[in-house]
């Protein structure tokens, strides 16, 4: 069965912007997937990146601007400038990464409730009741914001050589096991004409 590793950072508004896309086009081509968020700020340093205090004023207006026209695209509610961020994303992360561990749930669910939660709902995903939220609400144990701590910040740390290492350099990234790379939401149009073999 074809393959998806999905790399990405719970606090990328491009990352949110893939909405329920990914698991549709799973679904559609018969795909698994792997959600592999990583600590993209540290990759930046190691890939070229630039965190976005640093970036040109060019670059910055440019984001302000395309952000809201993607999101109006996609028929999906974003705000521009969240209350709570940036914000460390390692807290999501660790959940994520214990609940596609623990299997029960909807993991691409999960990801979207915690993007959502920053990018719309104005709520800190770094606290330990909103994560507990979204993976009840997601029908996993809300436990498992505590009990994966451990092996999820293991495998967070992991994900980050695993991504430098394969040419990961942003969010949302996807890599197919055929070896091609998809980078961005404005991507997924591709990555499923791939899948399909029609591309």
């Amino acid at each position: 069965m074809p393959h998806i590793d999905y790399y990405f950072t719970t606090v990328s508004p491009y990352a949110y912007l893939v909405g329920t896309r990914l698991e549709e086009i799973a679904q559609r081509r018969g795909v698994t997937v792997t959600y592999k968020p990583f600590d993209l700020v540290s990759a930046f340093p190691r890939t070229g990146g630039v965190p976005l205090p640093e970036r040109h004023p060019a670059r910055v207006e440019y984001r302000a601007e395309e952000l809201p026209r993607q999101a109006r695209k996609l028929g999906m509610e974003f705000n521009l400038k969240p209350a709570h961020w940036p914000v460390n994303p390692a807290p999501s992360a660790y959940a994520i990464i214990a609940a596609q561990k623990a299997g029960g749930g909807d993991v691409g669910l999960l990801v979207q409730k915690l993007m959502a939660a920053c990018w719309v709902e104005e709520r800190d995903i770094s606290q330990d009741e909103v994560i507990k939220d979204c993976l009840a609400a997601s029908d996993f144990d809300p436990s498992l914001a505590d009990s994966g701590l451990l092996a999820g910040a293991e495998i967070y740390s992991q994900n980050l050589e695993e991504a430098v290492s394969k040419g990961v350099f942003g969010s949302p990234f996807f890599i197919v096991d055929t070896g091609q790379k998809f980078f961005g939401q404005d991507r997924l149009e591709d990555l499923d004409a791939h899948l399909a073999g029609n591309l």
